[in-house]
């Protein structure tokens, strides 16, 4: 199948690769030459500029945008909506709020115009593990892309099936799942990304904690000097606590046990303040989530071990670097 890529950063450029690796044809797009260039060189179909990456795509068109959030994927989408005609698709599958979806889709449709929005978890992984998708808009769009979908999720693998599920239809156990209209997606990926704040934060605390032990202020008698690299290699291995996340804080600990080369500065790319947002809105209690978006704020004016603890594991799972990091 064919599909056309707008964004050719760390997910982009690596879905077109997992794409092309099971035999779709990818055009690609960006304003940066040289990763048009790169793919190119591993089999995709180059474009110059927005007319001829349009030109290339067979119809019904297929546009994936891989953008930042904001102002250029609003610009880009805008575009495409006066390239595009009825019948072609427009997916969005960056970190999109998904109110802007649901204006998006409603704008498109008057020109016949398919809008599909995308969350899309997996990171710089995601290349060979797959990438966990929730999809929302659509629904005659869904369909025509589920080859698509299908070849970018990680599939059933090794896990194993969730004990009452037996006789289920659905495309969740392979690790992409259509959602719902407009919005839906990205909003499920928004309370994701709410939740991942919780989870790094504990971790963060907790590993903060065993560091502590070891301090002067403990008396001798139970200060501690725990590996931290050996203890969570340890909860890898049959605990209730082990989980991707704790995955990557392994390979941050082995390789850098002090984290050293973190500074505990922690961003926050938008999803966490949303899905807060949405929790006052429904008047939801998020305790944990909201003391976790306000920790990575007060991060960026004095850190600790923990902050360190939720930088590296941004790095290992998202390419994200610290500012001023090379």
């Amino acid at each position: 199948m064919q599909l056309g890529m707008i964004g050719l950063g760390r997910m982009g450029g690596n879905i077109v690769r997992r794409l092309m690796r099971n035999g779709h044809n990818c055009v690609v797009y960006d304003t940066n030459a040289a990763s048009v260039a790169q793919l190119a060189t591993e089999g995709a179909t180059p474009s110059q500029d927005m007319a001829s990456f349009i030109s290339q795509l067979q119809k019904p068109r297929a546009v994936w945008v891989m953008l930042p959030a904001g102002a250029i994927t609003e610009a880009t989408v805008n575009t495409l909506s006066g390239l595009l005609e009825a019948g072609d698709i427009i997916i969005d599958g960056g970190n999109s709020n998904y109110q802007d979806d649901v204006r998006r889709a409603k704008a498109l449709a008057e020109k016949g115009i398919r809008y599909i929005d995308v969350g899309t978890s997996g990171g710089v992984w995601g290349l060979d593990r797959g990438y966990c998708m929730m999809i929302g808009g659509d629904k005659t769009a869904f369909d025509h892309l589920d080859p698509i979908f299908k070849t970018l999720a990680p599939g059933i693998g090794t896990i194993e099936k969730t004990p009452g599920r037996e006789g289920r239809k659905s495309t969740a156990e392979d690790g992409y799942l259509y959602t719902g209209p407009a919005g839906s997606g990205h909003f499920v990926k928004m309370v994701h990304n709410g939740i991942e704040y919780g989870l790094m934060q504990a971790y963060g605390e907790g590993l903060d904690i065993l560091k502590g032990v070891n301090q002067d202020s403990i008396p001798a008698e139970r200060r501690y000097d725990l590996n931290l690299a050996d203890i969570t290699e340890l909860w890898r291995r049959g605990s209730v606590v082990s989980s991707w996340l704790l995955d990557l804080t392994a390979i941050s600990l082995a390789e850098d046990p002090e984290l050293a080369s973190y500074s505990g500065y922690v961003e926050d790319s938008g999803e966490g303040r949303w899905t807060i947002q949405a929790a006052i809105e429904e008047a939801v209690p998020a305790d944990v989530l909201t003391a976790a978006l306000y920790t990575r704020f007060r991060s960026r004016k004095e850190h600790t071990f923990a902050e360190k603890v939720l930088s590296a594991m941004r790095k290992q799972f998202g390419g994200h670097k610290e500012p001023g990091k090379a």
